[in-house]
Protein backbone atom coordinates (compact mmCIF):
# COMPACT_ATOMS: atom_id res chain seq x y z
CA UNK A 1 0.00 0.00 0.00
CA UNK A 2 2.97 2.35 1.19
CA UNK A 3 4.66 1.75 -2.12
CA UNK A 4 1.52 2.43 -4.37
CA UNK A 5 1.04 6.01 -2.81
CA UNK A 6 4.13 6.43 -2.99
CA UNK A 7 3.92 5.56 -6.71
CA UNK A 8 0.77 7.86 -7.20
CA UNK A 9 2.46 10.59 -5.70
CA UNK A 10 5.34 10.31 -8.07
CA UNK A 11 2.99 9.96 -10.84
CA UNK A 12 0.88 13.17 -9.48
CA UNK A 13 4.51 15.01 -9.71
CA UNK A 14 5.03 14.48 -13.17
CA UNK A 15 1.79 14.83 -14.12
CA UNK A 16 0.23 17.59 -12.31
CA UNK A 17 -3.59 15.96 -12.51
CA UNK A 18 -5.96 19.15 -14.21
CA UNK A 19 -8.98 19.10 -15.58
CA UNK A 20 -10.22 17.41 -18.50
CA UNK A 21 -11.89 20.89 -20.13
CA UNK A 22 -10.27 23.79 -19.10
CA UNK A 23 -7.08 21.83 -17.86
CA UNK A 24 -6.83 23.92 -14.36
CA UNK A 25 -4.93 22.11 -11.95
CA UNK A 26 -7.10 20.04 -9.13
CA UNK A 27 -6.55 17.85 -6.65
CA UNK A 28 -6.22 14.25 -7.81
CA UNK A 29 -6.47 12.74 -10.90
CA UNK A 30 -9.65 12.21 -12.63
CA UNK A 31 -11.42 15.34 -10.79
CA UNK A 32 -12.52 17.75 -12.62
CA UNK A 33 -12.79 21.97 -11.89
CA UNK A 34 -15.79 22.78 -10.39
CA UNK A 35 -17.14 25.04 -13.05
CA UNK A 36 -16.53 22.95 -15.88
CA UNK A 37 -18.02 19.75 -14.00
CA UNK A 38 -20.85 21.96 -13.56
CA UNK A 39 -21.55 23.06 -16.93
CA UNK A 40 -21.23 19.60 -18.49
CA UNK A 41 -22.92 17.89 -15.45
CA UNK A 42 -26.97 18.44 -17.12
CA UNK A 43 -29.19 15.05 -16.70
CA UNK A 44 -31.60 15.70 -19.01
CA UNK A 45 -35.03 13.52 -20.65
CA UNK A 46 -34.59 14.42 -24.30
CA UNK A 47 -37.86 14.66 -25.82
CA UNK A 48 -38.34 11.75 -28.72
CA UNK A 49 -40.21 12.90 -32.05
CA UNK A 50 -43.22 10.48 -31.78
CA UNK A 51 -42.15 7.61 -34.76
CA UNK A 52 -39.70 6.43 -31.11
CA UNK A 53 -42.00 6.58 -29.04
CA UNK A 54 -43.37 3.24 -30.71
CA UNK A 55 -40.11 1.46 -29.27
CA UNK A 56 -38.85 3.66 -26.81
CA UNK A 57 -40.69 4.57 -23.42
CA UNK A 58 -38.77 7.59 -22.41
CA UNK A 59 -34.61 8.96 -22.95
CA UNK A 60 -32.14 10.55 -20.89
CA UNK A 61 -28.68 11.58 -21.37
CA UNK A 62 -26.05 12.83 -18.24
CA UNK A 63 -24.85 15.47 -19.36
CA UNK A 64 -24.02 17.76 -22.75
CA UNK A 65 -22.14 16.79 -25.35
CA UNK A 66 -20.51 20.08 -26.51
CA UNK A 67 -19.91 20.99 -22.60
CA UNK A 68 -16.83 18.93 -22.23
CA UNK A 69 -17.95 15.64 -22.95
CA UNK A 70 -17.30 15.60 -26.64
CA UNK A 71 -13.04 15.85 -26.15
CA UNK A 72 -13.18 12.44 -23.40
CA UNK A 73 -15.56 10.46 -26.10
CA UNK A 74 -13.56 11.20 -29.14
CA UNK A 75 -10.16 10.66 -26.92
CA UNK A 76 -11.68 6.93 -26.06
CA UNK A 77 -13.49 5.91 -29.36
CA UNK A 78 -11.00 7.29 -32.06
CA UNK A 79 -7.87 7.22 -30.01
CA UNK A 80 -7.80 4.58 -27.61
CA UNK A 81 -7.22 6.49 -24.50
CA UNK A 82 -8.30 4.74 -21.39
CA UNK A 83 -6.42 7.43 -19.27
CA UNK A 84 -9.84 9.48 -19.73
CA UNK A 85 -11.61 6.76 -18.07
CA UNK A 86 -11.41 8.33 -14.34
CA UNK A 87 -12.61 11.41 -15.44
CA UNK A 88 -15.64 9.59 -17.20
CA UNK A 89 -16.02 7.50 -13.32
CA UNK A 90 -15.84 10.99 -11.41
CA UNK A 91 -18.39 12.78 -13.82
CA UNK A 92 -20.89 9.54 -13.52
CA UNK A 93 -20.47 9.60 -9.74
CA UNK A 94 -21.51 13.68 -9.51
CA UNK A 95 -24.25 13.00 -11.96
CA UNK A 96 -26.33 11.30 -8.65
CA UNK A 97 -28.48 10.00 -11.67
CA UNK A 98 -31.12 8.14 -10.28
CA UNK A 99 -32.80 5.02 -12.17
CA UNK A 100 -36.57 5.87 -12.77
CA UNK A 101 -37.24 2.28 -12.60
CA UNK A 102 -36.05 -1.39 -11.30
CA UNK A 103 -34.27 -2.59 -14.84
CA UNK A 104 -34.17 -6.08 -15.12
CA UNK A 105 -30.42 -5.57 -17.11
CA UNK A 106 -28.97 -3.26 -19.57
CA UNK A 107 -27.94 -3.05 -23.31
CA UNK A 108 -25.36 -1.65 -24.54
CA UNK A 109 -25.28 -0.99 -28.24
CA UNK A 110 -22.76 -2.99 -29.92
CA UNK A 111 -19.97 -2.25 -32.20
CA UNK A 112 -19.53 -4.47 -35.42
CA UNK A 113 -16.90 -7.18 -34.38
CA UNK A 114 -14.55 -5.71 -37.24
CA UNK A 115 -14.89 -2.05 -35.29
CA UNK A 116 -14.61 -3.70 -31.83
CA UNK A 117 -11.60 -6.25 -32.78
CA UNK A 118 -9.78 -2.46 -33.75
CA UNK A 119 -10.86 -0.52 -31.20
CA UNK A 120 -9.89 -3.17 -28.58
CA UNK A 121 -13.17 -2.56 -26.64
CA UNK A 122 -16.99 -0.93 -26.80
CA UNK A 123 -16.78 2.27 -25.29
CA UNK A 124 -20.36 2.20 -24.02
CA UNK A 125 -19.09 -0.91 -21.65
CA UNK A 126 -16.22 0.77 -20.54
CA UNK A 127 -18.10 3.97 -19.88
CA UNK A 128 -21.33 2.25 -18.16
CA UNK A 129 -19.67 -1.12 -16.59
CA UNK A 130 -18.73 -0.19 -13.73
CA UNK A 131 -21.18 2.38 -12.84
CA UNK A 132 -23.78 0.09 -13.53
CA UNK A 133 -22.59 -2.71 -11.47
CA UNK A 134 -22.73 -0.72 -8.37
CA UNK A 135 -26.33 0.21 -9.25
CA UNK A 136 -26.71 -3.85 -8.98
CA UNK A 137 -27.66 -3.91 -12.78
CA UNK A 138 -26.18 -6.34 -14.99
CA UNK A 139 -25.11 -5.33 -18.95
CA UNK A 140 -25.70 -8.53 -21.06
CA UNK A 141 -24.67 -8.04 -24.53
CA UNK A 142 -28.52 -9.23 -26.17
CA UNK A 143 -27.93 -7.33 -29.50
CA UNK A 144 -25.19 -8.03 -32.35
CA UNK A 145 -24.33 -5.44 -35.07
CA UNK A 146 -23.93 -7.71 -37.97
CA UNK A 147 -23.71 -5.27 -40.75
CA UNK A 148 -20.82 -2.19 -40.50
CA UNK A 149 -22.77 1.28 -40.91
CA UNK A 150 -21.58 4.76 -41.68
CA UNK A 151 -21.66 7.36 -39.42
CA UNK A 152 -25.32 9.51 -39.72
CA UNK A 153 -24.86 13.03 -39.08
CA UNK A 154 -24.55 13.64 -42.79
CA UNK A 155 -26.75 11.49 -44.24
CA UNK A 156 -30.43 12.62 -45.45
CA UNK A 157 -33.31 10.54 -43.18
CA UNK A 158 -33.97 8.42 -45.56
CA UNK A 159 -30.45 7.46 -45.98
CA UNK A 160 -30.18 6.72 -42.66
CA UNK A 161 -32.89 4.33 -42.51
CA UNK A 162 -31.35 2.62 -45.02
CA UNK A 163 -27.73 2.85 -43.79
CA UNK A 164 -29.47 1.05 -40.43
CA UNK A 165 -31.60 -1.32 -42.40
CA UNK A 166 -30.95 -5.12 -40.67
CA UNK A 167 -27.92 -3.74 -39.21
CA UNK A 168 -28.86 -4.99 -35.94
CA UNK A 169 -29.68 -8.39 -34.44
CA UNK A 170 -31.06 -10.35 -31.41
CA UNK A 171 -28.07 -12.20 -30.48
CA UNK A 172 -28.12 -16.48 -29.94
CA UNK A 173 -29.83 -17.52 -26.80
CA UNK A 174 -31.42 -14.31 -25.86
CA UNK A 175 -34.93 -14.94 -26.78
CA UNK A 176 -35.84 -15.83 -23.41
CA UNK A 177 -33.45 -13.54 -21.26
CA UNK A 178 -35.52 -10.27 -23.31
CA UNK A 179 -38.95 -11.52 -23.65
CA UNK A 180 -41.07 -9.73 -20.49
CA UNK A 181 -38.48 -7.40 -19.37
CA UNK A 182 -37.65 -4.12 -18.85
CA UNK A 183 -34.28 -3.00 -20.23
CA UNK A 184 -31.88 0.01 -20.11
CA UNK A 185 -30.64 0.66 -23.65
CA UNK A 186 -27.51 2.73 -23.25
CA UNK A 187 -24.94 4.64 -25.88
CA UNK A 188 -22.55 6.83 -25.79
CA UNK A 189 -24.12 9.72 -27.37
CA UNK A 190 -27.57 10.59 -29.14
CA UNK A 191 -27.29 12.95 -32.31
CA UNK A 192 -29.85 11.72 -34.62
CA UNK A 193 -31.41 8.64 -32.63
CA UNK A 194 -31.87 6.25 -35.26
CA UNK A 195 -29.22 3.89 -34.27
CA UNK A 196 -30.88 3.57 -30.54
CA UNK A 197 -33.89 3.83 -32.35
CA UNK A 198 -32.83 0.58 -34.44
CA UNK A 199 -31.45 -1.13 -31.39
CA UNK A 200 -35.10 -0.85 -29.22
CA UNK A 201 -37.08 -1.83 -32.24
CA UNK A 202 -34.91 -5.61 -32.59
CA UNK A 203 -35.59 -5.69 -28.54
CA UNK A 204 -39.63 -4.57 -28.78
CA UNK A 205 -39.88 -7.30 -31.11
CA UNK A 206 -38.41 -9.59 -28.98
CA UNK A 207 -40.99 -9.41 -26.84
CA UNK A 208 -39.05 -6.93 -24.43
CA UNK A 209 -42.11 -5.07 -22.01
CA UNK A 210 -39.93 -1.81 -21.58
CA UNK A 211 -37.09 -0.11 -23.28
CA UNK A 212 -35.82 2.87 -22.04
CA UNK A 213 -32.76 4.98 -22.84
CA UNK A 214 -29.73 6.25 -21.30
CA UNK A 215 -26.77 7.83 -23.08
CA UNK A 216 -23.46 9.40 -21.82
CA UNK A 217 -24.22 13.17 -23.17
CA UNK A 218 -26.66 14.44 -25.25
CA UNK A 219 -27.53 18.19 -26.76
CA UNK A 220 -30.76 17.53 -27.76
CA UNK A 221 -32.88 18.72 -24.45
Amino acid sequence: MMLKTCWHSLLDFLFPPHCPVCHAYVENQGDWCSKCLREARQTHLILLPAPMHSVIKAAWALGIYRGGLRSLIHDLKYKKRRSVLPYVRTFLRAADFVLPEAYDFAVPVPLHKNRERRRGFNQVEVIFGDWLQEKGVPLRRALLRVRETRPLYDMTPQERKQNLNHAFVLAPGMEQEVAGRHILLLDDILTTGMTLMACAAVLRQAGAACVDVLVFASDHR
